[in-house]
Formats: C-alpha cells, structure tokens, sequence
C-alpha cells in the first residue's frame, strides 16, 4: 500500500463491502435499524461523501485542531477575560454548554447505529469519523465549562442537565431522542446531519462565534469554532444518503422526515437561539437579528438545498416565515416570567436603546408584545418585582413540550392569540403549539413513544409533593441554581418614573 498513491489505495480501505454467505442482507441490515426498506444493496454502492479521510489524517487534522483550542485556552486561563464578559453573554455561553453538551454525546450514538447500519462501506466509514467528532465535542465543552463551576453554579449543569427533569430538558430530549434513539440509520442520516446539523446547528456555531468575539469572550469563540470545522464534514452523510432514497423510492419519505425535523428544529432554535440573539447579546455585539439569520442562513440556505435534490419547501413554510416576527419573542416573555425554573439568567432585554432595537427589526413587536412589558417594567420600578413572576404552570405542547405560547398578542395585534391546537386520541386530550406539531404527532403516535409534559407528570402524581416546592426538586434545581435576571432588571430603571401605558 506504502507505494501506492492515495487516490489508488484509498477507495480500497473506505468501501468495505463484501457478500455475506452465512446470512442474508436483511438479516445484517435489517429495515428497523438500518432503514433500506428492502432497497437493492447494490443502489448503496453510489453512495459518495464529500470529505474522504484515512484515519491517520484524520487524527492528525483533530490534534492539530485540539492543540490550537487548548492552548488558547491555556493562555487566557489565567486573565479576567470571564470576569469582563457581560452577563448577558454569560448566559449565552451557559446556555450552550448546559443544553447541548450531553446531546454531543447522545449524537454518537446516532453516528454508531450509522457506522453500523449504515448501507455502504464509505458511509461506515465517515460515521466512524462522525462518533468521534462527537465525543470530542462533548468532551471540549465539558472541559471548558468545568473552569467556570467555581465561579458559578449554573456551569455545572453541562453535566447535570440531561440528569434532570427539568422542562427545558424534557423539550431537548424529546426532540433528540426523536431524531436519534427511536429511528433507523437512514432517517438519523435525514433529521440529525441533514437537517439539524446542516440546517441550523452548523450555521449556528458560526453566529455564537461571530457574537463572542464581538462580545470579547475569544475563549467561546475559538472552541466552537473547532466544533463547527467537524460539524461542517460529518454533516455531508444525509446528501447521499438522500440522494439513493430518492432515486429508489421516490421523494414521499425523504420529504416527511426533512419537514418533520425541521420544524420540531426550529422550535427548539426559538427557545434556545432566538432569545440568545435578540435578547442576551449585548446591543452592540449583536450582528444580526434572529429573524434576519434565519432568514439568510437557514430560510435560503437550506431551501436552495432541498431544490437541489427536487424536494419541496415545507407543508408549513409559510407559518415558519410569520412565526420569525413572535414565536422566539413569545417564548423569551415566556421563559423569563418563568426564571426560576431556568438554569441559566435570562436577559430581559428591555432596555430603551435595546427596546428601540427591537422595533427597528421587528416593526410588529411593540403592539404584540409592548404591553405586556410595559407592565413588567412598571411593577419593577413600583418595587413590586413579586408580581412578575408565575403563581400557575403554562400548559406546554405534547409534541414539542414547548408552552402553548405561539403569540400571547392582545387581540389587536397582527398575531393574535390562539388557544392552543386540540386532538383527542383514545379518548385522551392533547393539546399542540401549533397545526405542524399535531400533524407530526399524529403521524409519529405509533413509532415514538413521546414523552409527557412537566404539568402531566404534576397532575399524574409523579411531582411529589404537588406543589412548587415538589416541582424545583423534581426538575433538579436547588435554591442555589434557580434563574433570575442577569442584569438584576437594571434594564427597567430606564423607565423610572414613567407610568405603565
């Protein structure tokens, strides 16, 4: 092999197939786990990614990659970079290393079952690459979390987070379990590197590092810059795989599951990424507004790749497109009255300069969503801070197991507010954020087994004692780790002496 060139030699070791003589194909690869639904193994042989590593190029590319995050790392140990950063970009950074550290392990699991059952050698091959790209990522962030536990407890849930209850947590694992645990290697190929890395995670680590740097956190934005370089490369399994579903069994499924995921994507992205841009990041770190990144990156971006292989936008695309203008500030208004059942410090945002911002890129906002802050402000600076915060859990969707908070817009506004959306199944209610999210459920009800809401575990007995008291501890959080404002509400004393409106 040593006096080979690469080209010649390196097909030889990636494309390990061969013809199985004691079993059959199916019994190797059987359709629940590997997805082929008895397509020709012989279709697979097409099958070709984009970025063709042997191993040691690989481990070479990765150290050299390690070196260059640690040792910066390394060198600003020992500075007061952290103690500088504002705090709202401190719940940027918690945020992250708290909601996707332990989905970076679980995503290895979904990178196995396609080492495993993936149908062609090549695509074993790069998912090989792909489970080790995810344990480094686990592991990078956990590393550089652990630095700041000392400094603030919050960190510890990069750790502690998918060991917990917590509701934001059940969201996550609902929809990573959907896209990983219970699917073949062929629909993890289409929701997880298709869809959610290349779609929006991918895209994403780009802005986080583009808004740390500008928010001086240069430790942030060099590790998830190292993240993106791998999510990038093992993000290309899902356009072959893509490419032979079609061609074998036409565009039906290959569109369901794209849609599927998507949606529930973008609903995790409003809870998670919306506020994170709009609201956490400081003023003048701010590149671009939520609505305009995904607009850009995630709107065009990844419609012009679904073109690309002759697929459709979205059944719901245009209820998308409208929910860029409310969903994520709605579910922000929502997860701050809810502070204490974060991990993190939420932002409030309200500042005038902050607020003006808003309306300049959101011309809707202020008569969607003003008033509402209006009173929060005025209870604030009336010294009455108690009553901006929940006596009642929000009923949260069965599906995406987000609030019912699709827009909570007086009656007046563009968005007006909706009840909620109803299906009754074996004579059970279930209740939905939205007509995509009980379409999705419908069709999962018998694939997945979904995961119940934090008010149905209360109402069912499993929250013990029944009260608030019995929730923080059933959600893991200590008196210690509740969220509250990052900024102490000081945005709210720019109103002092105003009266609510």
């Amino acid at each position: 092999m040593t006096i080979l060139k690469r080209e010649e030699w390196h097909d030889i070791t990636r494309l390990t197939d061969w013809d199985f003589e004691y079993v059959d194909h199916q019994t190797v690869f059987p359709d629940w786990m590997a997805g082929g639904e008895n397509t020709d193994p012989n279709a697979w042989h097409g099958w070709r990614e984009d970025y063709r590593n042997s191993y040691a190029e690989y481990v070479g590319t990765q150290r050299e990659k390690d070196a260059a995050a640690y040792s910066v790392k390394a060198a600003l140990q020992r500075s007061e970079i952290y103690e500088n950063l504002p705090e709202g970009w401190k719940s940027n950074a918690k945020l992250h290393f708290t909601a996707l550290t332990a989905i970076e392990y679980l995503a290895v699991v979904g990178e196995l079952k396609m080492a495993r059952f993936g149908l062609t050698g090549g695509w074993r091959n790069m998912a090989v690459f792909g489970a080790m790209d995810e344990m480094r990522h686990a592991q990078i962030n956990l590393w550089f979390a652990h630095e700041f536990v000392s400094k603030d407890i919050h960190y510890d849930w990069a750790v502690k987070s998918y060991h917990t209850n917590n509701w934001v947590i059940i969201a996550s694992r609902a929809l990573f379990d959907g896209f990983i645990t219970c699917t073949s290697a062929v629909d993890v190929a289409l929701g997880l590197p298709f869809t959610f890395e290349t779609g929006f995670s991918n895209l994403q680590f780009v802005a986080l590092a583009a808004n740390a740097l500008d928010s001086g956190d240069v430790n942030f934005a060099n590790m998830i810059s190292s993240i993106q370089t791998d999510e990038a490369r093992h993000a290309q399994q899902g356009g072959p795989t893509l490419d032979v579903l079609i061609d074998q069994h036409g565009k039906e499924r290959a569109q369901w599951m794209i849609d599927r995921s998507f949606w529930l994507s973008s609903r995790i992205f409003a809870i998670a990424t919306g506020p994170s841009m709009d609201y956490y990041t400081p003023l003048e770190g701010r590149e671009q507004s939520y609505k305009e990144f995904m607009e850009e990156w995630i709107g065009e971006q990844f419609i012009t790749s679904l073109e690309d292989f002759g697929l459709s936008k979205p059944w719901f695309w245009d209820e998308f497109i409208d929910g860029l203008d409310y969903a994520h500030h709605s579910l922000h208004l929502g997860t701050w009255f809810y502070r204490w059942t974060l991990f993190w410090n939420p932002s409030g945002g309200m500042s005038k300069a902050e607020r003006e911002w808003l309306r300049e890129k959101y011309p809707t906002w202020e008569e969607t969503f003003g008033e509402y802050w209006d009173v929060i402000i005025h209870n604030i600076n009336d010294g009455r801070p108690d009553l901006t915060l929940p006596g009642a859990l929000p009923w949260e969707c069965n599906m995406c197991q987000l609030p019912l908070m699709t827009s909570t817009a007086p009656k007046s506004a563009k968005f007006p507010a909706r009840p909620g959306y109803k299906l009754v199944h074996n004579g059970y209610p279930y209740w939905f954020c939205s007509d995509p999210c009980r379409r999705i459920w419908w069709e999962d009800r018998n694939a997945i087994v979904h995961q119940k809401t934090i008010v149905q575990r209360l109402l069912g007995g499993e929250v013990q004692p029944p009260d608030l008291t019995g929730l923080f501890d059933y959600m893991g959080l200590g008196s210690d780790e509740m969220g509250d404002d990052a900024y102490g509400m000081a945005w709210a004393f720019d109103y002092a002496g105003e009266s609510a409106n």
